[in-house]
């Protein structure tokens, strides 16, 4: 069953610009290839409500996206085991 999700990552600002866009296609790619990416909005550099790996800043995006409930699970996996990220969170849309 598929359904609607938003994904928001945010990435360390350790990681240059074309670092940042390529980690981010590579996780809208990897979706694009379970489901169907809606949108991709980069958010841009905001301050972290508390540090995280001593960063007080992070880049966020978020991706609207629709794919199998089956599909998360392995999203999360991949989002654990990923150098450069410091945070994400999936999230089910309502219909």
């Amino acid at each position: 069953m598929q359904a609607s999700y938003e994904t928001v990552l945010v990435l360390s600002t350790s990681l240059d610009e074309e670092a940042s866009n390529a980690l981010v296609t590579r996780f809208t790619d990897l979706i694009n290839a379970n489901g169907n990416v809606e949108s991709v909005d980069a958010w841009g550099k905001r301050r972290l409500a508390y540090e995280i790996n001593d960063e007080k800043e992070g880049n966020y995006y978020l991706i609207n996206f629709v794919a199998e409930t089956s599909f998360i699970s392995e999203l999360n996996r991949l989002y654990s085991i990923t150098d450069g990220l410091l945070r994400t969170i999936v999230v089910r849309k309502e219909q």
